[in-house]
């Protein structure tokens, strides 16, 4: 009877040690989450200054022929 109880006991607790670490993971997914949104808006107006910058070189160079 002892040996039945430890192993509920055991069971019960590898299930709640599981339970914590899904919620970390989980957590950790939406942090991630939110980085690359933040980073794909930066790199998004990096491209846009890069697009306006090249028109303007474009533009300068035309100016100069």
């Amino acid at each position: 009877m002892f040996w039945a109880m430890l192993a509920i006991a055991a069971g019960f607790l590898g299930l709640a040690v599981l339970g914590v670490l899904a919620i970390k993971v989980f957590v950790e997914a939406q942090r991630l989450a939110r980085q690359v949104t933040e980073t794909t808006r930066q790199i998004n107006r990096a491209a846009e200054d890069l697009e306006r910058a090249a028109a303007g070189v474009a533009r300068a160079g035309r100016g100069a022929l």
